[in-house]
């Protein structure tokens, strides 16, 4: 389980901020705070830490000078700021102290969820250690980049959407209509449909297999896998 710190200085959207965390699979609430001292307490309280979801705006404080806190006591943890400054200093400041992604206030289920699972699928790129080629650095580095959710057209469902989408998140390697189909319960036309407009909107990759037949097959793959 990934362990994460809820940070903002509202009791009430740190509880909803954290009851969304505990909706992505893979994520645990170790914790919330509500100052920029709470934080640091927490930190140093809490047996492990994986990722704080920061707040700029704190009663004692700022998150980025929390963050400027934890690296100077040694912490490494990663930090999402969560938070509803706006103003390119502050924004550029978190991309110099390290912060690995922004996301700004208000803002729906999906557009957290998203930048959750992007992180999720770094760390485990980076959990395969070794030496990294090109293409894997680029992987790296976009890993965390997350576009907003395409608008269905119409006579799409979002739920199937999603399932599709998830099926794909979660596999090893590209998988066909039939393969998705099979995983989901939906039909093998319907499963094409979906895939074609994941394809279209830019979060899958179309990739052709050969069989002995010379007849190649289409698979496909989620937009953040090499």
């Amino acid at each position: 389980m990934i362990e994460v710190l809820v940070v903002d200085d509202d009791v009430r959207v740190a509880r909803v901020n954290a009851a969304y965390v505990e909706k992505v699979p893979g994520f645990h609430v170790a914790g919330e705070a509500h100052s920029a001292a709470g934080a640091l307490r927490r930190l140093e309280a809490l047996p492990h830490v994986d990722l704080i979801l920061m707040d700029h705006y704190l009663p004692d404080g700022t998150g980025l000078s929390v963050v400027q806190e934890m690296r100077r006591r040694g912490h490494e943890t990663d930090v999402i700021m969560v938070t509803a400054a706006r103003d390119v200093a502050t924004v550029q400041s978190a991309m110099r102290q390290g912060a690995l992604q922004y996301l700004v206030k208000p803002f729906a289920f999906a557009g957290l969820r998203a930048r959750l699972e992007a992180y999720a699928e770094l760390r485990r790129t980076l959990d395969g250690g070794g030496e990294a080629e090109q293409a894997e650095v680029d992987r790296i580095f976009g890993a965390l980049s997350s576009g907003p959710e395409p608008e269905l057209p119409k006579g799409h469902s979002p739920t199937t959407t999603e399932l599709v989408r998830r099926t794909l998140v979660n596999a090893e390697g590209p998988l066909s209509a039939q393969e998705i189909a099979e995983r989901t319960g939906v039909s093998r036309q319907t499963a094409q449909r979906y895939l074609k407009l994941l394809e279209r909107t830019g979060r899958a990759r179309l990739t052709l297999k050969y069989g002995d037949a010379g007849r190649p097959e289409h698979r496909y793959v989620w937009a953040t896998r090499p």
